[in-house]
C-alpha cells in the first residue's frame, strides 16, 4: 500500500509486519517513514540527527473484531536547540499507552456506557478509560460565569456509606450545577463563596434546606442574598417527624384490633403522596381511613395546608396563612405536630421570603435523582474529583 495512505493512520510510520497474537488480538510493527523528515517536540523544528531509539507498545483503536496493539520505535533526536528530546508524534501525544483515535473513540463511549463497560468493549484497564473521561471534562468542561450567578440552589447529597457527603450548588435560572465540594459544613462550602469572589455581593437569594451550616455561612458570605427554605425538605421533614410519629402512635393504640392495626401501620404512602397521585382506589382508602381517625385527619389536612405558604401572594399574605397554621398546630394537642411548629418557627423568614423569590424547588430534588443514578452507572466512584466534574458536565445549564 502507498506510503501517503499509511500517513491517513500513522503519520510518520509505515507498518512491517503483524501477528496474531491470539483470536482478538493482533500486533502491528511500525517503522518510521524515511521519507519523513522527524521534528522536535519541544521547538518544532526538524532535526535530522537521532540520539537513541527505544521500543514502545501502545494501543490502537480496534480493527474489526481484533484489538491492536502497535510496536512503535520512538526515536529521540539531538535537537541543536533542545538538547535531546523526543520527537513529535501526532497521533501519540506524550507518554500516553493509547493512540489519537483510540483516545477519540473512548471519549465518545463513555457518554454513552458506563466506565466499566466501555474498559470490557475495548480492552482497557478501568483507571485507563476514566483518565482519559477525566482529561477530556477537565479540557472540555467551561468555566461557570460567576458574573450571571443572581439565584442559587444548594443541596447536600450522600457521597459514600457511612454518613459521607458532598454539597452542590446550582443556578436556579438555568439549573446549571456551577461548584460541587466534599463535606456539608460552613468549612466545607467555604471555597465555592472564595470562587465567587465579588460576585458574592450579587447574589439575591439562595434556596436551601433547613441546613444551619448553609444558613450561616450564606448570611455571612452573600450581604445581599435571602435565604429561601426549599418547600420539599421541609414537607418532607414534616412527613418524617409528625405524620410518622402520629401514624405509629395511632397504631399502638389499636393493639387490640389487628385489622385496624394494620391498616393504620400501613398507610405511610398513602398519607405522604399527594392527593392527586393517588389512583381512585388509594383515594377510596385514604378518605375511610381519615374518617377513622381524628388525629391522622388533622397532621394530613395541615400538611397540604403548610404547602400553600410558599404559594403567597407576597409576604404578609405568608405571615398570614403562618400564623393561622401555627395556631392550628400549637392548638391540636397533638405533641409530634406541637415540637414540629415551635421548631420551624425559627425559620419562618426562610419560608416568607419564597413570596418574592419563586425558586423550583423539585429541581433540586431532580438533581439528586439524576447524581444517584450517574452513581449508580459508574459502580460508585473511587475519584472525587472525578465524580464531581460528571456532575457538572450532566447539568450544563439552559441559556438564558
Amino acid at each position: 500500500m502507498n506510503a501517503s495512505v499509511w500517513n491517513l493512520f500513522w503519520k510518520g510510520f509505515l507498518p512491517t509486519s503483524h501477528e496474531c497474537l491470539d483470536d482478538l488480538s493482533l500486533r502491528i510493527r511500525l517503522e518510521p517513514d524515511p521519507h519523513q523528515i522527524p521534528v522536535c517536540s519541544g521547538c518544532g523544528h526538524a532535526c535530522f540527527l537521532v540520539h537513541d531509539v527505544h521500543h514502545r507498545r501502545v494501543r490502537e483503536a480496534p480493527l474489526l473484531t481484533y484489538r491492536v496493539e502497535l510496536d512503535i520505535p520512538v526515536r529521540r533526536l539531538r535537537c541543536p536547540t533542545c538538547g535531546p528530546t523526543r520527537e513529535r508524534i501526532d497521533w501519540l501525544p506524550g507518554r500516553s499507552g493509547v493512540t489519537e483515535t483510540l483516545r477519540q473513540w473512548v471519549e465518545r463511549l463513555v457518554n454513552l456506557l458506563p466506565i466499566r463497560h466501555v474498559a470490557d468493549l475495548v480492552g482497557l484497564h478501568w483507571h485507563t478509560v476514566k483518565a482519559i473521561d477525566k482529561r477530556r471534562l477537565q479540557r472540555d468542561l467551561p468555566e461557570p460565569d460567576r458574573t450571571r450567578l443572581r439565584r442559587l440552589m444548594m443541596d447536600e447529597f450522600a457521597l459514600h456509606k457511612g454518613h459521607r457527603y458532598a454539597t452542590v450548588v446550582a443556578c436556579a435560572d438555568t439549573q446549571q450545577v456551577v461548584w460541587v465540594g466534599e463535606g456539608r459544613s460552613r468549612e466545607a462550602i467555604r471555597p465555592f463563596f472564595e470562587w465567587l469572589g465579588d460576585a458574592r455581593k450579587q447574589i439575591e437569594a439562595v434556596a436551601m434546606d433547613m441546613n444551619s451550616a448553609f444558613d450561616l455561612e450564606v448570611k455571612d458570605q452573600c450581604p445581599n442574598a435571602v435565604v429561601v427554605y426549599d418547600r420539599f425538605h421541609v414537607v418532607a421533614k414534616y412527613g418524617r417527624e409528625v405524620m410518622d410519629r402520629v401514624r405509629v402512635d395511632q397504631a399502638n393504640q389499636l393493639r387490640d384490633d389487628k385489622v385496624a392495626r394494620k391498616v393504620v401501620k400501613g398507610s405511610r404512602w398513602l398519607l405522604l403522596r399527594n392527593a392527586d397521585n393517588l389512583k381512585p382506589e388509594q383515594a377510596v382508602k385514604l378518605e375511610e381511613l381519615l374518617a377513622a381517625n381524628a388525629s391522622l385527619t388533622t397532621v394530613y389536612v395541615l400538611k397540604d395546608q403548610l404547602k400553600t405558604l410558599w404559594f403567597a401572594d407576597d409576604e404578609t399574605t405568608a405571615r398570614s396563612a403562618w400564623q393561622e397554621w401555627a395556631d392550628m398546630a400549637l392548638g391540636s394537642g397533638i405533641d409530634a405536630l406541637v415540637h414540629f411548629a415551635r421548631k420551624l418557627e425559627p425559620y419562618l423568614e426562610g419560608i416568607v421570603s419564597s413570596a418574592r423569590h419563586r425558586l423550583n424547588t423539585s429541581v433540586l430534588e431532580g438533581m439528586n435523582n439524576r447524581i444517584k443514578v450517574i452513581k449508580r452507572m459508574a459502580y460508585g466512584y473511587r475519584d472525587t474529583a472525578y465524580f464531581f466534574l460528571k456532575i457538572r458536565a450532566a447539568f450544563p445549564g439552559k441559556v438564558r
